[in-house]
């Protein structure tokens, strides 16, 4: 008899899976339904779910079946392979199966036509390079080696990319699939040209820009095999592709590759797995590896291959610390007249701050009252454009004051500066010079982000100033000068990589100075000009810092010499979300969970009205033992009505 019953899985925190009949008419066998989705009735609601499983007759529990609805899909959207990849990040990230099939592919009811992307052919970026003989050797290294996990680690500039690309090269030539990753949507824009023209098929791309129906075409059309390289951002790693051969992981080292809602998954752990499960090779690639990533080249698990040199020309630029303790302006006087000086040459400039809006806090110099937002723990923002203070983790809003609400004293004011503020002193300084602000705000707006980059690129822009976005993987040959504005923004995080991402971002936006030319130059205006992230980081001393930062984390026992399960409880009433943690933290310690931490206020203690609470568990020799002991206690233990619980294995951050 055929199969007629089928096992359904939803996006909620359920572990079990459920049985239902196949709809009325339904000519298809249940086994061919397996990766589609269905809607099916569950409890009062209709909701869509995944088929995971095909039988003939119904568990021994199960009584009877409900009839799904109907099916959603012509054909599977995944093969058995990722139904494997799903299980394990289920297993690993503690999650249900049906939330980790829903962040692989959310949405999309029908299929839509996507617009063309990337340049014609002919453009110059497609050229080919000759490669640089220390590029040869990584090439050869990487293609002829039987290892699995490969790490590129090179200074910004020396060409990184053309090795990715020839190592794709090689992996499309033998008849399978490439995937390649970058951390952030406005990379894409970039990878998309230089790959169009590349290879004789259009790159298909993934990312969260696209709509559910885009992202479904993409989709099919990496199924059916009309695309053999993929191209996008952090899910882009559950890409169909068939007969992977390559992943490539470019700056691998920021933190966009974790998601930051449930499941938890970092994409480079997932491309590891891909890679294992598939047979396929891993290729890492940063000026500045993961303080992890270090520790693994160091040990052998990932093969480092170097590169030390800019084979298009141009020198690593000269870098100058400046103490803006002794400055009275946010830009100092040194800055400007480099601008100045530059500008003159008919030359580019790139300013970074890492902050946006105006003004970062309002406050009472009578009081001392700091207006903070009323859902969150944390100041809000001035945004002078929009004449709004802005909380940038709940989106609350409110007009400034020009009272105080506590002691009712007009002296107040705003202090600290974002993006804005340097937008207006810049216009002011340099009114015949051309200036784009290029930010989240900014960015909004569809279409801005590409249109600046490429306004940029062409020289019809003298001033680009902006936060992360310009500080990764962007070349532009016309940039003569970096000033990056506020070096310690992220020093004073109550976190144990606040020094790692602080060295990192110097290390990055400084390598967007020079690429082409000897004459690069990067100002680095900061408050703390003896911190070693900050000394380092100008010094371009890579070694110096990992090693120092290697003995900081040995010291305080944080990865990569342990390993970290972190558990955030948040709900409405701060009395009861501590109290419920409390007692799934002592039950940790009941099971004998040598390093347990907490409960303790997470450093952002209240987030859109929701107070949060966290405890650590920390692993240093038997991680998967204390993976398996934690699952079980929580797989047991409820979460109360009205809080909830985010578990987050091998966290990147513990704000």
């Amino acid at each position: 008899m055929a199969a007629e019953f089928i096992e359904v899985v939803f996006n909620l925190p359920l572990k079990s899976c459920f049985s239902y009949r196949l709809p009325e008419g339904e000519e298809r066998k249940a086994a061919d339904l397996i990766g589609c989705r269905v809607s099916a009735p569950f409890g009062r609601r209709n909701l869509n779910g995944w088929v995971i499983s095909a039988s003939d007759s119904l568990p021994e529990a199960v009584q009877e079946a409900k009839a799904v609805l109907r099916i959603l899909d012509t054909q599977p959207l995944f093969g058995q392979d990722l139904l494997d990849l799903a299980g394990w990040i289920s297993e690993f990230y503690l999650c249900s199966l049906g939330e980790a099939l829903s962040v692989m592919l959310p949405g999309g009811k029908k299929e839509k036509n996507l617009p063309p992307l990337g340049l014609s052919p002919e453009d110059e970026l497609h050229k080919r390079v000759v490669l640089s003989s220390e590029q040869e050797d990584a090439l050869r290294q990487i293609t002829q080696s039987s290892e699995s996990y490969h790490y590129l680690y090179g200074i910004t500039g020396s060409g990184k990319t053309e090795v990715f690309l020839r190592v794709a090269e090689e992996v499309l030539a033998q008849g399978k699939t490439v995937l390649f990753l970058v951390p952030e949507i406005s990379l894409t824009h970039q990878m998309v040209d230089d790959l169009t023209g590349r290879f004789d098929k259009k790159p298909a791309v993934l990312h969260s820009h696209l709509t559910p129906s885009q992202k479904l075409t993409e989709w099919r059309r990496i199924q059916s095999g009309d695309a053999t390289i993929v191209l996008g951002a952090r899910s882009a790693v559950f890409a169909p592709l068939k007969n992977l051969g390559l992943i490539i992981l470019d700056e691998e080292h920021e933190t966009s590759y974790k998601s930051g809602s449930t499941p938890r998954y970092h994409g480079r752990q997932v491309a590891m797995k891909r890679c294992k499960m598939s047979g396929a090779k891993l290729l890492m690639g940063s000026a500045t590896p993961s303080v992890e990533s270090w520790a693994m080249m160091e040990q052998g698990v990932f093969q480092k291959r170097l590169l030390k040199e800019r084979p298009a020309g141009g020198a690593l630029p000269d870098i100058k610390i400046l103490d803006l303790k002794k400055s009275k302006s946010l830009l100092s006087q040194e800055l400007i007249r480099a601008m100045d000086r530059v500008l003159k040459e008919g030359k580019q400039v790139i300013l970074f701050l890492n902050r946006r809006g105006h003004s970062y806090y309002f406050h009472c110099r009578s009081c001392g009252f700091e207006m903070k937002c009323r859902q969150c723990s944390i100041p809000l923002t001035y945004h002078k454009h929009r004449n709004r203070m802005i909380c940038h983790y709940c989106g609350y809003q409110v007009k400034p004051l020009t009272l105080c609400p506590d002691c009712g004293s007009m002296d107040v004011g705003y202090a600290g500066f974002g993006t804005e503020q340097v937008e207006e002193q810049v216009a002011a300084i340099f009114p015949d010079s051309t200036l784009a602000r290029l930010d989240t705000d900014s960015a909004r707006k569809k279409g801005v982000l590409q249109e600046t980059i490429t306004q940029f690129r062409d020289g019809h822009i003298d001033i680009l100033l902006g936060t992360q976005m310009v500080a990764k993987g962007l070349n532009f040959p016309g940039v003569k000068l970096v000033g990056i504005v506020l070096a310690d923004t992220g020093l004073s995080l109550p976190d144990f990589r606040a020094a790692e991402r602080s060295f990192s971002l110097i290390v990055q936006v400084a390598g967007r100075a020079g690429r082409y030319r000897n004459d690069g130059e990067v100002l680095v205006q900061t408050m703390r000009p003896d911190n070693p992230a900050i000394v380092y980081g100008c010094q371009g001393n890579i070694e110096a810092f990992y090693k120092f930062e290697l003995n900081q984390r040995k010291e305080m026992g944080f990865p990569p010499f342990s390993r970290l399960i972190r558990i955030v409880y948040r709900g409405k009433d701060g009395r009861k979300v501590l109290e419920a943690l409390e007692e799934l933290t002592q039950l940790f310690r009941q099971a004998g969970l040598p390093d347990v931490m907490g409960p303790a206020e997470c450093p952002l203690g209240v987030i859109s009205g929701n107070h949060r609470y966290h405890t650590l568990i920390r692993s240093e020799d038997d991680f998967s033992g204390i993976h398996r002991i934690t699952a079980s206690l929580l797989s047991h233990s409820d979460v109360p009505r009205g809080i909830y619980r985010e578990i987050d294995i091998d966290p990147v951050q513990l704000l």
